[in-house]
């Protein structure tokens, strides 16, 4: 009995902590938001992977790279004005582990020329920060 009693603390105890991750991913994704909004790239960045090894799919083919990632955002949107008005939708947030998380959901840009899409991300939790380490737009 006292095994059961500990497998179902156990179980509990790991979900509260997936839900507690994917809280976080969202006010992380909230905060991006937000930065876009403020005209600030370099902050909307924070929440990439600081590594080579990003990954940015986007509609150009792969980017390799957070100062890759960083300098084509710049180039593409060098003022606010022709960042726009940022909103994320989140269709799906799903803990695939301890340390992933798969987000699936879309974007819009509130512009002179409207523009939007989807988004695949995977987050994962390094050196106990959570970050993208892919980011797949369309």
């Amino acid at each position: 009995m006292k095994k059961v009693f500990f497998l179902v603390c156990l179980t509990h105890c790991m979900w509260v902590a997936a839900q507690n991750d994917v809280e976080t991913i969202r006010a992380q994704m909230q905060i991006q938001e937000d930065s876009w909004n403020k005209g600030d790239i370099p902050r909307f960045m924070d929440y990439y992977w600081r590594n080579d090894s990003l990954k940015f799919i986007g509609s150009k083919g792969i980017t390799y790279g957070w100062q890759k990632t960083l300098d084509n955002y710049l180039k593409t949107y060098p003022d606010k004005t022709a960042m726009g008005r940022l909103t994320f939708s989140i269709k799906e947030c799903t803990q695939l582990s301890a340390s992933s998380i798969y987000v699936i959901g879309s974007w819009h840009l509130e512009k002179e020329k409207p523009a939007g899409g989807y988004f695949t991300l995977l987050w994962k939790k390094i050196n106990s920060k959570w970050v993208i380490v892919a980011d797949h737009t369309s």
